[in-house]
């Protein structure tokens, strides 16, 4: 059987766009976005499962660190709207339980039903994690912020359903292979991502991207990175619609190229119906 990794535990929401996409597949929970890329890397999973931006929160810090100095490539994309039950153990109410328990984004993106009910909040490694935790501690004084579907894995009842704060929060995945597969170009609307570096001197960022402007290419994603310690913002990540055999998107790349030091695509991809 074909397996995927994901970071975090059973019943997380990456596990749950993994049986969403990829319903025959396995679905390998690894404690750390390290272990997700290293299990691909090492071959011990044939694709990664990654959260990559979310419309609350913002980047996922992590991945953007990892993911232009890893050797995997993009090759699909996903979106998922994110929805958080509170959840506690059998026996308990929105009377017994005091504290809430889930990973730090989930609490920053419930805080209305948290403070409504006077919750302390404690911050988990995952949001699955979290509903583990509150199923082994049995305290009805113990609650956890988690998707449903943690709740049926380890037991809980939902004391209440759609807590987030925001109806909109939604969830960017990227699925990552070893292999480059590049989207066939015409046969639907495509997505390239890259990295690329510039020296730091006045005007580089500009002169670098202006023959995307010049050839018509949407730039959907541009990003910064230090490189080296150093607080100069001298690599960049960019996402763009079309395929780089496109003749425009390919002049704007080759312009680019004059201006930089490096360029590496990541991944030419389908897009997701999501984006319109």
């Amino acid at each position: 059987m074909a397996r995927i990794a994901y970071q975090g535990e059973p019943g997380a929401n990456s596990h749950n766009v993994c049986k969403q996409h990829y319903p025959d597949w396995e679905a390998v929970p690894c404690a750390s976005f390290e272990d997700v890329f290293a299990a691909v890397t090492g071959g011990d999973a044939d694709l990664a499962m990654i959260p990559i931006d979310n419309s609350i929160a913002g980047r996922v810090s992590d991945i953007h660190h990892f993911l232009p100095e890893s050797d995997l490539h993009i090759v699909a994309e996903h979106f998922m709207r994110i929805e958080f039950s509170l959840m506690a153990v059998p026996g308990a109410s929105v009377d017994t339980i005091r504290t809430v328990h889930s990973h730090v984004h989930a609490l920053g993106q419930c805080r209305k039903v948290i403070r409504e009910l006077g919750l302390t909040p404690l911050i988990s490694g995952d949001t699955a994690g979290a509903a583990r935790e509150v199923a082994e501690a049995a305290d009805p004084s113990q609650a956890a912020i988690a998707p449903p579907l943690a709740a049926e894995i380890y037991g809980l009842e939902i004391l209440r359903n759609d807590v987030e704060d925001e109806d909109h929060n939604t969830t960017r995945f990227v699925v990552l292979s070893r292999d480059f597969v590049a989207a066939p170009r015409d046969n639907g609307p495509i997505v390239t991502s890259f990295v690329f570096n510039v020296r730091n001197l006045p005007a580089a960022l500009y002169k670098a991207l202006g023959g995307f402007a010049t050839n018509n290419i949407n730039m959907t994603k541009l990003e910064s990175y230090m490189v080296g310690g150093e607080f100069a913002a001298t690599q960049f990540l960019a996402e763009v619609d079309g395929h780089p055999d496109d003749a425009d998107l390919k002049r704007a790349l080759e312009e680019l190229a004059f201006f930089t030091t490096d360029i590496k695509i990541l991944g030419v991809y389908p897009a997701d119906p999501f984006r319109g």
